[in-house]
């Protein structure tokens, strides 16, 4: 099966992560291609045997002479390569995929919802216009799919959670500071208003005897509490969920993340915001918990885990269990490939 996967942008977020782990999982067995705008990591993660290509039209931001040229890119590589199955991937291309090409071979994943029904909602008529020009619409919770027929989009819908690798244990990691807190507290996330660094920040303030690293920073930071540990971007960060005892997310919307998933696979207990579809993967009082974003709760259950080490052992148990039976790349090579072949 020949198999074309595009995706906007080709830096390491979640849609991103989806994008690399079906590629390379498929590649042994289809001929598989990859399309993306920028010069960003993402290329580097894929597989030799995959196609890679590069069109610099594809951007992010609306733009007419872009986004035309993009367009007619996409037409003549569809010609050219005759793809069995289109995967879009993240809302900006699936407006161009979905105009480009036959509806008949698209598959289109929306990876989360709330991106567009909450933060982008300027961009719903453009999903209700073209919701049927794709022959199957992936969302990656529960709780999207129920918002997205709330919007009147109810036809060849499916859900298939993200699924990472089983991960590999280092023995050398290393993070400065550590070693001079009781437990560890841990994120992964850019800094931006959505990911709520300044409740983390607060958080930290409530538990010094903890150490809150967060990695994924822009820049330094200045005057932060003296108990955070504040890292720009890692390679491959998600290894560092090692070093931690907890994973801590707070955020205003989400799909379901990537990261949290990452979190589980390493059996690690999750407190998060209670957004997205993150409650159907962190379960209260089983594997962590998802909370209103009030600092003062956050910080109660993060003491409640990890000065109870039952606790903090069911969870982490329960945690790997969930991971699994639902999160793996495995589990979701299989269900996105039943979908293809429909």
């Amino acid at each position: 099966m020949k198999i074309l996967h595009v995706i906007t942008r080709s830096d390491l977020g979640g849609a991103q992560s989806v994008v690399i782990n079906l590629a390379n999982s498929m590649c042994s067995d289809h001929q598989v291609t990859v399309v993306a705008g920028e010069d960003g990591p993402m290329w580097d993660e894929l597989d030799k045997r995959i196609t890679k290509i590069k069109i610099k039209e594809i951007v992010r931001e609306i733009s007419v002479s872009k986004d035309t040229v993009a367009f007619f890119k996409l037409k003549k590589l569809h010609a050219a390569i005759k793809p069995d199955v289109i995967h879009l991937h993240s809302s900006k291309i699936g407006v161009l995929g979905r105009l480009a090409f036959p509806p008949k071979k698209i598959v289109y994943s929306v990876h989360g919802f709330d991106s567009i029904r909450l933060a982008h909602r300027k961009f719903l008529p453009l999903e209700k216009l073209l919701k049927s020009r794709c022959k199957a619409i992936v969302l990656a919770s529960d709780y999207d799919k129920q918002n997205i027929i709330n919007e009147g989009i109810v036809k060849n819908l499916h859900v298939v959670y993200n699924g990472v690798q089983h991960p590999e244990v280092s023995s050398d990691l290393y993070i400065q500071g550590l070693e001079n807190y009781k437990k560890v507290v841990m994120c992964i996330a850019r800094i931006s208003p959505q990911k709520r660094f300044t409740s983390y920040l607060e958080i930290a303030k409530l538990l010094p005897e903890y150490a809150f690293v967060w990695i994924g920073a822009d820049k330094t930071y200045d005057d932060l509490p003296g108990n955070v540990i504040c890292l720009k971007g890692i390679p491959n960060a998600k290894k560092y969920i090692q070093l931690a005892d907890i994973f801590v997310l707070p955020t205003n919307y989400e799909g379901v993340p990537i990261v949290v998933i990452d979190a589980l696979s390493y059996g690690k207990p999750v407190i998060s915001s209670d957004v997205g579809g993150i409650s159907e993967i962190v379960l209260n009082d089983k594997n962590g918990y998802v909370l209103e974003n009030k600092n003062e709760i956050f910080a109660e259950k993060i003491t409640h885990i990890l000065e109870n080490d039952d606790v903090l052992k069911g969870f982490s148990e329960k945690s790997m269990q969930i991971f699994e039976k639902n999160l793996t790349i495995n589990e979701m090579v299989k269900q996105y490939l039943y979908i293809y072949k429909k």
